[in-house]
């Protein structure tokens, strides 16, 4: 269903395109050559998405990867084309252009360049910021409780969505940037690994994650793509030396309460209330939750941050605008009552290698414990 809802709303904009490139911009000799050409690339994607199951090295290999920058620049293109019939709307009430020059070939090219490229440049500048890694800061301060330290570095990452093609450098450079941060608690919040894969790119992503030693761990929960691709049980996270957070509560270093929940795509995963059960009152919370769809009911708990991820801020303009009406915090930083939100907008994405909102971030959280013990 879900690949049917996203093929249908890259066709519908895709026949407004044809049709309105066609009728501003082809001269009637061309419009045959044009029809073919532009239906022929434009099924790649839905030829894609019937037979990249198979083991064709041309559809997975070569059509594949074209994939991923091909929806977002017919999505660009769509939205500029939009842009130009609402100036051709303007033009007919200001006259800014003269009928004769709108007709002319000139600006008709001139148009088309425009369109084109802006297109293409949106989806290059976005595919750059995809593989940019970034560092997101914040400094906050909770109750100590009776905990025993009085700082905490929290290196936090969600949505990785790791698959046989995903880059090895950029899981390297990953590695090598909190290596740098120097954290003293990793944490993955879900959506790390795709599909069953045992091959030899996960074993090194495997390797990779195994290297990184904070001081009080690497802690994990699932997300919806871990239940999708069969990954549920674990086996990954184990191979890397994660610690699985399954609706269950672990104390650190006499400290702090680490509680994850269960992704919602699981239905008997506890509610919040019957998670907080198990928590020891006399010390903060920290709460990992792939969703940030329960934001309301967790600021009513005694929970001092939550991490979560799952909302990729959208990825692509303007997705991300839909994205905020559907989340009370679909990304970066919120205190709603005594509880600290944070929603990252992941460090990798599922689907086009481009994202032209939020970015590749790594959260650190720079946490004081203040009171006295």
């Amino acid at each position: 269903m879900f690949h049917t809802i996203i093929t249908l709303a890259y066709i519908i904009p895709n026949i407004y395109v044809f049709l309105r490139f066609r009728q501003l911009f082809v001269n009637k000799g061309y419009k045959l050559y044009y029809s073919l050409i532009y239906i022929l690339i434009a099924l790649i994607y839905p030829f894609v998405s019937l037979f990249s199951g198979g083991d064709s090295a041309f559809v997975n290999g070569t059509l594949g990867p074209m994939v991923m920058y091909i929806l977002p620049f017919y999505l660009y293109l769509f939205l500029f084309v939009l842009l130009f019939d609402l100036f051709l709307l303007v033009n007919r009430l200001f006259k800014i252009v003269s009928g004769e020059k709108m007709r002319s070939k000139g600006f008709k090219i001139y148009s088309l360049s425009v369109i084109l490229l802006l297109s293409l440049g949106v989806v290059v500048a976005g595919a750059i910021n995809f593989n940019t890694i970034r560092i997101s800061e914040y400094q906050i301060n909770i109750p100590r409780k009776s905990a025993k330290i009085k700082k905490l570095k929290i290196a936090f990452v969600a949505d990785f969505h790791l698959k046989r093609r995903t880059n090895l450098h950029f899981v390297e450079k990953f590695a090598k940037e909190i290596a740098v941060i120097q954290p003293d608690l990793m944490i993955f919040g879900g959506d790390i690994v795709e599909g069953d894969n045992d091959d030899e790119s996960m074993r090194r992503f495997e390797q990779i994650f195994r290297e990184i030693h904070p001081r009080y761990g690497v802690f994990a929960v699932l997300g919806n793509h871990e239940f999708y691709g069969e990954q549920e049980k674990g086996h990954f996270f184990d191979q890397s030396g994660m610690k699985l957070l399954c609706d269950s509560t672990t104390v650190i270093d006499s400290s702090f309460n680490l509680a994850g929940r269960y992704d919602s795509h699981f239905s008997r995963r506890k509610s919040i209330g019957e998670l907080m059960k198990s928590v020891n009152d006399s010390l903060p919370v920290i709460l990992i939750d792939h969703r940030p769809s329960e934001i309301e009911q967790v600021s009513k708990t005694t929970v001092d941050i939550q991490l979560s991820g799952h909302t990729h801020n959208g990825q692509l303009f303007p997705l991300n605008l839909i994205l905020s009406r559907m989340y009370q915090l679909s990304w970066g930083y919120k205190k709603i009552v005594n509880t600290h939100f944070f929603v990252t907008s992941g460090i990798r994405l599922w689907g086009p290698l481009v994202r032209t909102t939020g970015k590749s971030e790594i959260m650190v959280i720079d946490v004081t414990f203040r009171g006295k013990l």
